[in-house]
C-alpha cells in the first residue's frame, strides 16, 4: 500500500529518505528513489519517494541518502573467526594439507587469542555491511578457557547480531579421523559443553542479538555417535545444527571408505537433514543428493571464495535454487578466504557459477544479493525477522554510498554493489544502532583491534613453534 499522512503508531527515531532500495522482499520490490522509516529496533515504513510529512515531523533525525543504495544488513552463514590469526599460510594445498598443515597451530589457540581473531573477524564484516554473523567454533583445546564467551563478549562489544556455534571435533588421527588427538575432545565432554553453552547464552526471543547452535565439524573429525547424539541434543534443546558437508572429492572418498556411503546419505542416516539444519559448502553434490536437500528443508552455506582458495570445485548453485535448496553466502575462515569479508563473495558468487555449466545464465546480481540478505537469513531460520527491508522487520539496514569513483558510472544500483569495487558503507544499523557511519566502524577502535590480532597472531605462531 503506498503510504499515508495518517499519524503513525509508534514514534519514529529514524527517517531515510532520496536513496535506492531494494527490499528483497518475496516479489524482488526495488524503490528507485524511496524512503525508510525506523522506530526504535523495527522497520515502520518502506516506499517510494519522500517520506510521509507525518513521519518527517516526527522523527528524532532525518537522513538525506541521495546517492545511496538501501539494502537488507548482509547475512554470513559460515566462518571460523579464530583462523584470523592464521591468516596467508599453507598457500597452494587442497582442504585436507590445508588442515593437516594448520591443526597442530589451531590447537595452540587460547580465549585471548580466540577474543581477538573475533573482535577483528566481526570488524571486517561490519564495516563491509554485515549485521548478522555466524561463526563455527569447534577447536577446544583444554586449559584454554571460554573460547566461546570470548566470541559472544566480541559480538557483544561490536554491536552485531551473532549466531555462534558451539562445534566440536571427538575423531583424532589415532582413529581414523583427521585432526591430532590433542586437538580433540571426547564424545561426552563435547555433548556435555554444548548442552552448557545453549543453556548459558542462547535466547531464542525474535528479537535475539545472540544464538546458539549445535555443531559438530566434518565426517572427518567426528564419530558417528556425536553427530547422532548432537542432533537428538539440538532438537531436544530446541536449537538449530550446522556442519560441514561435500566440500571435496576427499572427503566424498573418505565417507565411501569409512562409511559405505556418500556424504548426504551418511548426514541422512544420522539425522542430519532437515528444515533445522544447513552444511558448509556442498561443492559435490549429485542429482540425488541435491533432491534430498530439497525435500528435507536442509540448508547450504555457498563459500566461493574459499572454495577457490582451496580447490575445491564449483557448488551448484544454480541447481540448488532451482530445486528449493535454501542457500545463503559464508565468508568462511580467514585462513582460507583472507578477505575476511562478505562483499567478496557477492561478486564471486556471481562470476565463479558462471564458470560452471550454467555459464552467463548461472547467478544474476540480485540473486546474489538475496543469496546474502534473505537467503542467508532463510538459512539462519530467522527469515521472518531479518533478511528483507519490510515493515516488522529488524532494524537492520546498510546505506550503500555509490556516487563515488568506483560506482558513479554504473546505473543500476544493484549492479554497482554486486560487480563494481567494495561499495563504501554510509551507515550500517543492527536492530536499529548504528555500528558503521561514513565507513568508519563506531563500536570499537579498528587500529587498536588490528594491532591486538597482529601482536596474538605472533603469540600463537611462537606456541605453535615451540611445541
Amino acid at each position: 500500500m503506498p503510504p499515508t499522512d495518517q499519524p503513525p503508531s509508534e514514534e519514529p527515531s529514524l527517517v531515510i529518505e532520496n536513496c535506492a532500495i531494494a527490499t528483497m522482499d518475496g516479489v524482488g520490490t526495488e524503490h528507485a528513489s524511496g524512503h525508510l522509516v525506523i522506530a526504535g529496533n523495527r522497520l515502520l515504513a518502506v516506499g517510494p519517494g519522500p517520506a510521509p510529512a507525518s513521519y518527517r515531523a516526527r522523527a528524532a533525525r532525518l537522513l538525506d541518502a541521495t546517492g545511496q543504495l538501501a539494502t537488507p544488513g548482509l547475512v554470513n552463514t559460515h566462518h571460523h573467526f579464530y583462523q584470523w590469526l592464521t591468516r596467508g599460510l599453507a598457500q597452494n594445498a587442497h582442504l585436507f594439507d590445508w588442515l593437516v598443515a594448520l591443526y597442530p597451530v589451531w590447537s595452540r589457540i587460547d580465549e585471548a587469542m580466540v577474543g581477538t581473531a573475533a573482535r577483528a573477524s566481526l570488524a571486517m564484516m561490519a564495516r563491509g555491511g554485515v549485521t548478522t554473523a555466524f561463526d563455527h567454533h569447534y577447536v577446544f583445546p583444554r586449559g584454554a578457557g571460554d573460547l566461546l564467551g570470548a566470541e559472544v563478549r566480541a559480538a557483544r562489544e561490536l554491536g552485531v547480531r551473532f549466531m555462534a556455534a558451539r562445534g566440536s571435533m571427538d575423531l583424532g588421527a589415532s582413529a581414523g579421523g583427521l585432526p591430532p588427538d590433542f586437538a580433540v575432545e571426547t564424545t561426552e565432554a563435547a555433548l556435555a559443553a554444548t548442552e552448557e553453552a545453549v543453556v548459558t547464552h542462547h535466547d531464542p526471543a525474535p528479537d535475539a542479538m545472540l544464538r546458539i547452535v549445535v555443531a559438530p565439524c566434518s565426517p572427518f573429525s567426528v564419530t558417528t555417535e556425536l553427530l547422532r547424539e548432537s542432533a537428538a541434543l539440538a532438537r531436544r534443546l530446541g536449537v538449530r545444527l550446522h556442519t560441514h558437508g561435500s566440500e571435496t572429492v576427499e572427503e566424498e572418498a573418505f565417507c565411501h571408505e569409512r562409511f559405505g556411503m556418500g556424504p548426504t546419505a551418511y548426514f541422512e542416516d544420522t539425522g542430519w537433514l532437515g528444515s533445522d539444519v544447513w552444511m558448509a559448502h556442498c561443492v559435490h553434490m549429485s542429482d540425488a543428493d541435491i533432491a534430498a536437500f530439497a525435500r528435507t528443508g536442509t540448508g547450504v552455506a555457498h563459500c566461493p571464495s574459499s572454495n577457490a582458495r582451496l580447490a575445491a570445485g564449483i557448488a551448484r548453485v544454480p541447481d540448488l535454487l532451482a530445486a528449493g535448496v535454501p542457500v545463503g553466502l559464508g565468508v568462511d575462515g580467514t585462513a582460507s578466504n583472507e578477505s575476511g569479508e562478505l562483499h567478496t563473495e557477492l561478486r564471486n558468487a556471481v562470476l565463479v557459477n558462471r564458470l560452471g555449466p550454467w555459464r552467463e545464465r548461472a547467478l544474476t546480481a540480485r540473486q546474489a544479493l538475496r543469496l546474502a540478505t534473505a537467503g542467508g537469513a532463510e538459512v539462519l531460520g530467522r527469515q521472518a525477522e531479518i533478511g528483507s527491508l519490510t515493515p516488522g522487520r529488524l532494524a537492520d539496514v546498510v546505506l550503500w554510498r555509490l556516487d563515488g569513483l568506483g560506482h558513479s558510472t554504473i546505473e543500476d544500483p544493484v549492479a554497482a554493489l554486486v560487480l563494481g569495487p567494495p561499495a563504501p558503507v554510509a551507515l550500517s544499523l543492527v536492530n536499529g544502532v548504528p555500528i558503521v557511519e561514513d565507513g568508519v566502524l563506531r563500536t570499537a577502535d579498528e587500529a587498536e583491534i588490528a594491532a591486538t590480532a597482529r601482536a596474538e597472531a605472533r603469540r600463537l605462531a611462537q606456541r605453535a613453534a615451540d611445541a
